[in-house]
């Protein structure tokens, strides 16, 4: 074996530079370890269920709280809120931030994927990736003590009926426990959820304007035999309570409102929580600029990274395999690309075979922000053998599916289809997926449907349309009002069309 040299330094000035580095050293280092109180970790990283967790530490020692965000995927008041304290500094206290628990959910804008994953915290046989991250977020709640489980709910809680969208039933606006009072059987201590609650809920509500928002305590009573949740048995906030013996609320804000004002009722809740709990942080900022993309960086067959800009055209070979490995936006999390038509919906860092013209749309959560557009063949800027790009796509914008709801399930039909409706069924354009051209550039008009009378865009997506009430008989294709048009163009040209067959309901 090779022995190496030692070297011994004789120059004085040199010795005595590294003295006083040294000492330097000394004094210095101990202050650079305690400004490291910030730990990012990523759990199954590069598959599309990528779990990003964040812990704060502040200065002084005390009180760890749990945040978690997107457990399910269509309630984006809670992770969008999360996702505000990831970056927090604090003077006293600690916290556990988890933004997107179920990014995958997100990207899909669905409740769930494979099982709702706050059903998943009692006993589970089950071996699939919910079941994965359900077991780091326990570990999570074993480490604080306290935990908020974020959600965006249906209604507006009320103690006592005041309507259909106003009850004991509905989970809006409201800090949820599974019982008021918890007595540990093993240690005697007991917990006051809901003085706890109440105190937080008149903090929340000096700062809401309007009354109808207040914020209120929701007992569900999880335990005992007659709850009218006992579904809620196997919730992240029971195993918390009932399991590891701390406190634990679900908040809940109204699914109806302006995503401005669901995040900031969770953050005025995550505030008073962290106030009870002597937590002193730096409130963060709200952000909700429009997400842009700038740019993003691909390789074609392990060639040299190159960076592909917003709407820009990467030409390509037939076969050839293409790696994106950074996309860059106004935001740095809660970022995704999809290769549309290959690989799944989270296509960073993946080896991608591709053979045929497509679009790589970007997306911050489930919002469309941007696209890249894949051609076979050259062009003029040669980058590497066989690959080039154009600064703008030479495709033709089309549609290739409509995905949709039909009585809040969601079916999925291809450009040209045609979708079979009884009168009275509820239809929810969601979305369109297609290239090139970016979805969200899209104007999706459902003929007979104005969504907004005092400012009719033309755009229909996402309303919940009644087919026996909503549809204007004088539009529609057959004047009976039995047959629609959908409509989608792309900078004043057609891009796809989807036809709505109308049926009266008769007895079978």
């Amino acid at each position: 074996m090779f022995q190496r040299k030692r070297q011994y330094i004789t120059c004085p000035v040199c010795k005595t530079i590294i003295i006083l580095f040294s000492i330097m050293l000394v004094f210095i280092l101990p202050d650079v370890v305690c400004a490291q109180k910030k730990v990012h970790t990523v759990f199954f990283e590069g598959t599309d269920h990528e779990l990003y967790v964040y812990k704060i530490y502040g200065e002084l020692p005390g009180k760890t709280l749990l945040l978690i965000g997107g457990i399910q995927g269509d309630e984006p008041g809670g992770f969008l809120s999360a996702d505000h304290y990831a970056d927090i500094s604090l003077a006293k206290g600690n916290l556990i931030v988890i933004p997107r628990a179920n990014f995958k959910s997100i990207v899909l804008y669905r409740r769930k994927v494979n099982d709702d994953m706050n059903r998943k915290f009692g006993e589970d046989r089950k071996n699939n990736y919910e079941t994965k991250i359900v077991e780091i977020l326990k570990k999570m709640i074993n480490e604080s003590d306290c935990l908020l489980n974020l959600h965006d709910g249906s209604g507006f809680y009320s103690d006592k009926w005041e309507g259909p969208y106003r009850n004991p039933r509905r989970y809006g606006q409201s800090i949820i426990s599974d019982c008021e009072v918890y007595i540990n059987p093993e240690t005697g201590k007991t917990i006051d959820l809901g003085t706890m609650a109440n105190w937080v809920a008149d903090k929340i509500n000096k700062n809401i304007k309007n009354p109808l928002h207040y914020i209120r305590f929701n007992n569900h009573r999880t335990a005992e035999k007659n709850s009218l949740h006992k579904e809620q048995r196997k919730s992240a906030t029971y195993y918390a309570l009932y399991t590891c013996g701390i406190p634990a609320f679900g908040i809940e804000t109204n699914k109806s409102l302006p995503i401005e004002l669901k995040v900031r009722y969770h953050n005025l809740a995550i505030n008073a929580f962290m106030e009870k709990f002597d937590i002193i942080p730096e409130t963060p900022g709200l952000n909700f600029d429009k997400p842009v993309l700038d740019y993003m960086v691909v390789s074609i067959n392990d060639s040299l990274p190159i960076v592909v800009k917003n709407q820009e055209t990467l030409h390509i070979n037939s076969g050839d395999i293409i790696i994106i490995s950074h996309i860059e936006t106004n935001y740095e999390r809660g970022l995704s690309a999809d290769i549309i038509g290959y690989g799944s919906i989270r296509d960073v860092r993946k080896k991608i075979r591709v053979t045929g013209p497509t679009r790589i749309v970007a997306r911050k959560d489930y919002f469309p922000c941007g696209s890249v557009y894949i051609a076979l063949g050259e062009s003029r800027r040669k980058m590497a053998k066989g690959v080039s790009i154009s600064k703008k796509s030479i495709l033709t914008p089309y549609v290739h599916s409509f995905k949709t709801k039909i009585n809040g399930n969601e079916m999925i039909y291809k450009n040209n289809d045609h979708v079979k409706l009884i009168k009275g069924d509820t239809f929810t354009l969601v979305d369109v997926i297609g290239g090139p051209g970016d979805p969200s550039d899209m104007v999706v008009n459902f003929k007979g449907f104005v969504g907004d009378s005092a400012n009719n865009t033309g755009e229909d997506r996402g309303y919940v349309i009644n087919t026996a009430k909503d549809l204007w008989k004088n539009y529609s294709l057959d004047k009976k009002g039995l047959k629609y048009k959908v409509i989608v163009t792309y900078k004043n040209q057609k891009a796809g069309e989807l036809i709505i067959d109308l049926k009266e309901p008769a007895l079978e």
